[in-house]
């Protein structure tokens, strides 16, 4: 159960990215601060904290530095379709994905576009040097995205005025 494909990111980026918006960026705005949990944490303890934070997903951590795992909301639901209501009582290192896609600080975010689609994930753990720095949604990435054509927009706005 929850055993998604594990693809640490840790080879070089691919030429040809454009002008790249990292991930870095993203955690500016959002901040790198993460929900984490024990393996020993009961799923009913992280469904109460998912829904107190308004989030789709803890990590897995003994340390809150150290990824272990990861634990979302459509890890529940299979869960929940396997072992019925006494999922509430399993535990994280019962159903979280070990190893989970993750991104770098320095990867682009067309570059994570294309990894939460190719892998169909919808969040991605920040790992550098081995250490969790934070985590992005594809809500994030998409937040990003649309803020992004809004200032391209209004450039583009701006220097037509100007021109006329």
């Amino acid at each position: 159960m929850g055993e998604r494909l594990g693809v640490n990111r840790r080879h070089p980026r691919g030429a040809g990215e454009g002008r790249t918006v990292k991930v870095t960026s993203i955690l500016k705005v959002k901040g790198h601060q993460v929900a984490t949990v024990r393996p020993d944490a009961t799923i009913g303890s992280i469904v109460r904290m998912l829904t107190a934070k308004s989030i789709g997903a803890v990590i897995v951590s003994e340390d809150d530095v150290n990824l272990l795992g990861l634990v979302s909301e459509r890890d529940i639901v299979q869960a929940l379709g396997v072992y019925g209501a006494r999922t509430l009582d399993l535990h994280a290192s019962d159903i979280m994905v070990r190893r989970p896609v993750t991104c770098l600080p320095d990867d682009s975010v067309t570059r994570l576009m294309a990894d939460m689609t190719r892998h169909r994930v919808r969040h991605l753990p920040v790992v550098e040097d081995g250490r969790l720095q934070g985590i992005v949604s594809i809500g994030d990435v998409v937040k990003h995205r649309l803020d992004e054509l809004e200032m391209e927009a209004n450039i583009l706005r701006e220097s037509f005025l100007a021109r006329h």
